[in-house]
C-alpha cells in the first residue's frame, strides 16, 4: 500500500463504520496511540486529559527508543515487546528518531561475566548484537572510561519525548478524534453494572458537564489506579519514580548503557546538545507527589561518571523525576520497583462486576503503539466490531500537524 493510499485510508475510515462512542481517560502516549487506532477502526472517540497532552510521564522520560536489550536477561516478555515496537515505530514515524544505536559497556569483571547471559538473552529475544573490543568501542565513543573492557552494540535510538507521541495525536485529530485538554474526570457514571460516561471539569472555563460513552478506557498510566478507584475496581499499579539529570554538552553520540542488571545511573542518552543520565527507582502511593531527592541527583553523576568520566564536571541543565506505571500489587511492602516487569497488560473489569470499563497500563514509551493495539482489540471485541488493526503500517502525520 502506498503512502497516499494509507493517507486516504486515514481520512475516510472514521466515517464509514460504527457510531459507538469510546471515551479515553489519559492524554499520554498510550492514550494518543489508542485514539489513533480506534479512529482507524471507525469508532467515535473522545480523549480527556486533565493537563496538556504528554504532560505526565510521557513527556518526562529520557527519550530512549528501547531495543529491549536492557530486559533481555530477566524480563524477556518486555524485551520482545520493545524490539518489535522499535522496528514498527521506525517505519511509521520516519524522521522522528536519531538512529544512533547504543552500547552496553563492561567496566568490571562482573560486567564481563554478565555479558554472556546478556548476549544469549538478546539472541533469544531477536535483538541483534555486535560485540566490540575496547579499541573499537573507544573509536566510536572516545569519552568512555579507560577502564572499559568490552562493549556490545545494540539497536537503541533516541527521540524527543513529546514530539513522537504528538504524531499519534495529530493523526487521531485529523481522523475526527475529539481531544479535550485541561479536562479532568471527576466521576465515572454508571447505570447498574455498566458505565455510561464521565463527569468532567474544564479547567479553562470551570464548567462541569457529562460526556456519554458506550465504553471507557482507562489509559492514565501511573494514575490508572486512581481512575479505577472511581468505579470500585482494582488495577495493580505501582507508581515508580525515577530521577533523571540533564547535563550540558553532548558527551556521546550513541546511547551508553552499563552492562549489568538494571541499576541506578546505568544509562546516558544524548539529546541535542545535552546528555541525560538516568535513572533511579523507588515506589510511591501518589504519582502527583514524587519529590526529587538530592542524593538521587548525586547518584546519577556518580554512576554516570563510572562509564564516562567527562560527566563529573559537566554542569547540570535540569533534574526531574517521572513515575513509571509498573504492574504490581498496590499494597505490597515498599521496594525499589526494579523487580517489577516493564511489560503491559489490558484489564477488562467485567469480572469485577463493571461492564464497559477497560484499563491499559504498564509498558514503556517504546511500546505505546503495541499497548494501544491490545486495548483496541479488547474494545472492538466487546462492542462486536470486526475491524483489523491498521497502525502497524499507517504512516503518521508529522508532530506539527497537531497544531495545524
Amino acid at each position: 500500500m502506498t503512502s497516499i493510499s494509507i493517507l486516504c485510508l486515514w481520512l475516510f475510515t472514521g466515517y464509514i463504520m460504527s457510531n459507538y462512542h469510546v471515551v479515553i481517560i489519559g492524554g499520554g502516549g498510550t492514550g494518543g496511540a489508542l485514539a489513533h487506532d480506534l479512529a482507524l477502526r471507525g469508532l467515535r472517540v473522545t480523549l480527556v486529559e486533565r493537563g496538556e497532552v504528554t504532560s505526565g510521564t510521557t513527556g518526562r522520560h529520557h527519550g530512549l527508543l528501547h531495543s529491549g536489550a536492557r530486559y533481555a536477561v530477566k524480563d524477556q516478555e518486555s524485551a520482545i515487546e520493545c524490539i518489535e515496537e522499535n522496528t514498527i515505530l521506525r517505519k511509521i514515524a520516519p524522521g522522528t528518531f536519531e538512529e544512533n544505536d547504543g552500547l552496553f559497556v563492561a567496566i568490571t569483571d562482573e560486567d564481563v561475566e554478565y555479558s554472556h547471559a546478556f548476549i544469549e538473552g538478546c539472541a533469544e529475544c531477536g535483538i541483534p548484537t555486535q560485540q566490540l573490543s575496547k579499541q573499537e568501542a573507544l573509536r566510536l565513543e572516545p569519552n568512555l572510561t579507560d577502564d572499559l573492557i568490552l562493549a556490545v552494540r545494540i539497536p537503541d535510538a533516541t527521540m524527543d519525548a513529546m514530539r513522537m507521541p504528538l504524531r499519534f495525536f495529530a493523526t487521531a485529530k485529523k481522523n475526527g478524534v475529539d481531544i479535550k485538554t485541561y479536562t479532568e474526570v471527576l466521576a465515572i457514571r454508571k447505570q447498574g453494572e455498566a458505565v455510561t460516561g464521565v463527569q468532567v471539569k474544564d479547567h479553562t472555563s470551570g464548567k462541569v458537564y457529562d460526556i456519554g460513552a458506550d465504553l471507557i478506557v482507562n489509559a492514565a498510566g501511573p494514575w490508572s489506579g486512581k481512575v479505577a478507584d472511581m468505579v470500585g475496581v482494582e488495577v495493580p499499579i505501582r507508581p515508580s519514580p525515577g530521577v533523571m539529570v540533564a547535563v550540558r554538552g553532548r558527551w556521546c553520540n550513541m546511547v551508553i548503557n552499563r552492562l549489568n542488571t538494571s541499576s541506578d545511573g546505568d544509562i546516558v542518552v544524548p539529546q541535542r546538545g545535552l546528555s541525560v543520565i538516568g535513572t533511579s527507582s523507588w515506589v510511591v502511593d501518589d504519582p502527583d507527589n514524587l519529590g526529587l531527592p538530592p542524593d538521587h541527583i548525586q547518584a546519577m553523576y556518580n554512576h554516570g561518571t563510572m562509564m564516562m568520566p567527562v560527566l563529573k564536571n559537566a554542569p547540570m541543565r535540569a533534574a526531574w523525576s517521572a513515575a513509571r506505571p509498573l504492574i504490581g500489587p498496590r499494597k505490597a511492602d515498599a521496594d525499589t520497583g526494579r523487580e517489577l516487569s516493564r511489560t503491559f497488560k489490558c484489564f477488562d473489569h467485567v469480572d469485577e462486576g463493571v461492564e464497559g470499563f477497560v484499563t491499559i497500563t504498564g509498558g514503556k514509551a517504546t511500546t505505546l503503539r503495541g499497548m494501544a493495539e491490545a486495548a483496541a482489540n479488547v474494545v472492538c471485541e466487546k462492542l462486536g466490531i470486526e475491524e483489523p488493526c491498521r497502525t502497524r503500517e499507517a504512516v503518521l502525520l508529522p508532530h506539527t500537524a497537531y497544531y495545524a
